[in-house]
């Protein structure tokens, strides 16, 4: 009798701990891009991109990146990797992300960048090509 009250406790904490909903940041998504723009003191660039998710859910999006500052330059990133985190679902990806910072670099490159959106968080990095040269201010949009 003992064994089958035991059995039973521990069916009703596995049933919910499998019930347990997905809470605020515990979905992992990534994103792989295309981007190319350019920057004569207002900066704008244009691309393409998929998320794919965790729990399987994918979405492709539109990449636009529009600001100013004092910039020069032309630049294509062919092989963009985005990691987002503090999301729970995959819609809460699109959106303006704050973006600042120096820049520079000629020929083949590679960078990374960090930007936010509310709680959610992103981290790109890529390798492209091009040159440039500024600093700018501005928002990553996503849609």
């Amino acid at each position: 009798m003992a064994t089958a009250k035991i059995m039973g406790a521990t069916v009703l904490i596995l049933a919910g701990l499998l019930a347990t909903p997905v809470h605020a940041g515990d979905l992992e998504c990534k994103m792989t891009f295309r981007l190319s723009g350019w920057s004569v003191f207002y900066q704008t660039a244009e691309g393409s991109g998929t998320v794919h998710c965790s729990n399987g859910q994918t979405m492709g999006v539109r990449i636009r990146v529009k600001g100013g500052g004092l910039t020069f330059g032309k630049n294509e990133i062919d092989n963009g990797v985005g990691k987002f985190s503090g999301i729970s679902s995959i819609s809460e990806i699109k959106g303006h992300y704050a973006d600042a910072g120096v820049h520079a670099g000629a020929a083949k490159s590679a960078g990374a960048r960090v930007m936010t959106k509310g709680n959610v968080s992103l981290a790109l990095s890529g390798t492209g090509k091009g040159w440039d040269l500024g600093i700018a201010f501005g928002a990553f949009i996503i849609e």
